[in-house]
């Protein structure tokens, strides 16, 4: 599972504040720490007012590159600001994210077309969020005729299918299983990714529901996502999941990454 770190987001009181007084050290810690849990990526969001928002990314990159060579998730609503920001990475990275809405794919997508960097892809356009899996399809297959004209391997991309609250939704799950497998029939090649705790807001316990949602994903196709790597509970279930659904051979991962401390009890 490809596993994108969430907790330098200025979205979150603690990192908005250690963004508004530029506290390095805070965010240093959040990068580290989540690198040492066993993330992939770190993700990278100010949310800032868009004016703001190039100068206070690249600090926050000047941030995290300090303290670890893990590729970094450049992530703004904006493509404009994506686009500025995404060079001063020192490796390629993933870009988080473009959509079938206005010109972002068209921004993009030449940017990144003969570079290494990935993509993470929402299944939403100038509509907003469809309603129904068909027309999330549908838009998937926007994003894929715009990655087929600019040469971009679907390996590249991270397509999000758009989890919304449980509490809210009429069908459960039923909606983001069916578009994730058939995204995962189509091109078996192609990562999705999602918000994992977004299935949970407004619930209580959420950790029981994000982490049954998890297993569900995981087994209809889901190998990427935005999350705590923090949380031991949420990493043991993801090799656990892994290692049942035959994706890890001779549960060799889910050991090696209990020795290493990922998950289980904490060790001195």
């Amino acid at each position: 599972m490809i596993i994108i770190g969430e907790k330098i987001n200025g979205s979150i009181p603690a990192v908005a504040e250690a963004i508004a007084k530029r506290d390095a050290e805070f965010i240093k810690n959040r990068a580290k720490m989540q690198a040492d849990a066993g993330a992939t990526y770190i993700d990278c969001c100010a949310s800032v007012p868009e004016a703001e928002e190039v100068e206070t990314l690249k600090w926050m990159i000047d941030c995290i590159q300090e303290v670890t060579d893990l590729p970094i998730s450049v992530d703004s609503p904006s493509a404009k600001v994506l686009a500025e920001v995404f060079p001063y990475c020192k490796r390629p990275g993933l870009i988080n994210s473009v959509s079938g809405e206005g010109d972002k794919l068209d921004t993009i997508f030449p940017l990144i077309a003969d570079t290494k960097w990935e993509c993470v892809a929402l299944c939403s356009d100038d509509t907003g969020i469809p309603k129904t899996a068909a027309d999330r399809l549908r838009v998937f297959d926007k994003i894929m005729a715009k990655a087929k004209e600019y040469g971009i391997k679907p390996s590249r991309l991270h397509i999000d299918p758009l989890v919304e609250m449980l509490c809210t939704s009429e069908d459960g799950i039923a909606l983001n299983e069916e578009v994730i497998s058939t995204i995962r029939e189509q091109y078996p090649t192609i990562h999705i990714t999602a918000a994992i705790s977004n299935i949970s807001f407004n619930l209580p316990v959420r950790k029981l529901v994000n982490l049954g949602f998890t297993v569900l994903a995981m087994k209809a196709g889901l190998d990427s996502a935005i999350l705590d790597p923090t949380n031991r509970d949420m990493m043991g279930v993801i090799y656990a999941t892994e290692a049942l659904l035959g994706n890890d051979d001779f549960c060799m991962e889910y050991i090696e990454a209990y020795r290493d401390g990922i998950f289980g009890p904490k060790k001195d």
